[in-house]
């Protein structure tokens, strides 16, 4: 094998190229999920083909070269196609046009961006055959290539369109920065309308300009070598498709050193985007709650630990709402009912006992309902329960002392009197009353 880590790098940018692939899924962003998409196809083509092809050049998958090839033409234009819409994209968020993106707005974008960086390149793959000399190349050490007729034709269709789109996405790049720094002060105040952050931002836009940078220099070493090596004139069609079915193979053995340096070169670009990729979006906030998760999950999937479970707060300082505490005897009810308030809201309601705490029994206030009804059908009740006031039926019980139950917590505890002005509380009216409390 020629190259033997081609294969090792290839499929390794191919997995690295997947990491930051949740985050970007559930944003939403069609033309970042196109870069992800694109680099892996191509990272596994040249994986595969530097394992086939590292030391022969028999055409044993000749369909696998047909598809892959036109799938390379497909991401000569994608990436670039990606990169721009990226810019575009941040340079409508920077430009402060737009308050607000409405979901109608973005559903618009997306269909955009999935135009641009999928169904275009698959009109280019169909186009490409316009200047397809013969069917494909196999290079020793490097595999299936596309093959053009290089002419004034194919500078235009297969050259020119990728420099197109990166001198548009350098126009919005360079709007974009512009706005950032007339903006820095409230820039990152107007990102949160956007779903945005500062540091996905920045993120973004540095790597939409690198991607740029590699695009413009691979596709104009591309040109230049092309046209310096195998140009010809356009004479017919017929011509241009002279013995279409031929497969050119070129031994490395006899390549020039310039061409050899050219192929091993423009063979890098695709790996060296897919690390790009993910230097600048697999160390990021995201990303680090990704790896938690599935370190979670391996520990509790894989190597069959338990989960580590968190001590439960208090209810009262978690702002639950008010609770009613039965005695564990339920005639003295009323002498020993604690009334707590959620925290978050005031009232005057002052209990009888000591505080709610974490201990207490709490329980709902149906059930509370519900035991005092049993207390009130007690045929061994010292008193009678139907149409006696609650102080009066606590009054009678003997050696129980009662209170009066001041209006703020400040206030002293004076003995009650019993009087008979007090009104009398009917059962119906009770259960009204610890409703109004709770």
């Amino acid at each position: 094998m020629i190259h033997p880590e081609f294969p090792f790098v290839a499929f390794l940018s191919a997995a690295l190229v997947l990491v930051p692939l949740p985050w970007h899924w559930r944003a939403g962003n069609v033309a970042t999920l196109s870069i992800i998409a694109w680099l892996f196809v191509v990272n596994v083509i040249y994986g595969v083909d530097a394992v086939i092809w590292g030391d022969t050049l028999v055409p044993t998958l000749a369909i696998w070269c047909d598809i892959t090839t036109k799938i390379i033409i497909g991401a000569n234009i994608a990436l670039p196609a990606a990169c721009m819409c990226v810019c575009i994209h941040l340079e409508q968020v920077a430009s402060v046009r737009n308050v607000r993106t409405s979901r109608e707005d973005k559903a618009r974008r997306q269909i955009r961006e999935a135009i641009l960086c999928f169904l275009v390149p698959m009109i280019w793959m169909g186009l490409h055959y316009i200047v397809q000399g013969h069917r494909f190349d196999i290079i020793e050490g490097f595999g299936c290539r596309p093959s053009t007729y290089v002419s004034l034709p194919a500078i235009f269709l297969i050259w020119f369109p990728p420099l197109l789109m990166s001198l548009i996405t350098a126009i919005f790049a360079l709007l974009t920065i512009n706005h950032f720094i007339r903006r820095r002060i409230t820039f990152a105040r107007h990102l949160e309308s956007s779903g945005l952050n500062m540091s996905r931002y920045l993120r973004l836009i540095m790597m939409a300009i690198s991607e740029l940078v590699v695009v413009i220099a691979s596709t104009t070493a591309s040109l230049v070598f092309s046209v310096k090596v195998n140009y010809r004139p356009w004479t017919n069609w017929n011509d241009v498709h002279w013995n279409f079915s031929r497969i050119d193979r070129f031994p490395a053995a006899f390549l020039p050193p310039s061409a050899r340096q050219f192929y091993t070169g423009l063979w890098w670009i695709i790996p060296a985007s897919s690390i790009l990729f993910f230097l600048f979006f697999g160390f990021g906030q995201e990303a680090v709650k990704e790896y938690s998760a599935c370190f979670a999950w391996i520990r509790t999937h894989v190597l069959r630990f338990k989960p580590t479970r968190k001590a439960n707060t208090s209810m009262a300082s978690r702002g639950i709402g008010r609770f009613v505490t039965l005695p564990q005897n339920s005639s003295s009810f009323a002498s020993s009912a604690t009334v707590g308030t959620s925290p978050s809201r005031k009232s005057t309601t002052t209990s009888i006992s000591e505080p709610l705490s974490p201990t207490s029994p709490v329980i709902d206030i149906k059930k509370a309902e519900a035991a005092f009804d049993d207390n009130l059908e007690d045929p061994f009740s010292p008193a009678p329960m139907y149409g006696a006031h609650l102080d009066d039926r606590r009054a009678m019980i003997p050696d129980t002392p009662s209170y009066h139950i001041p209006s703020s917590p400040s206030s002293p505890i004076t003995p009650f009197t019993p009087d008979s002005s007090v009104p009398v509380l009917s059962k119906n009216s009770f259960h009204s009353d610890v409703s109004e409390m709770v």
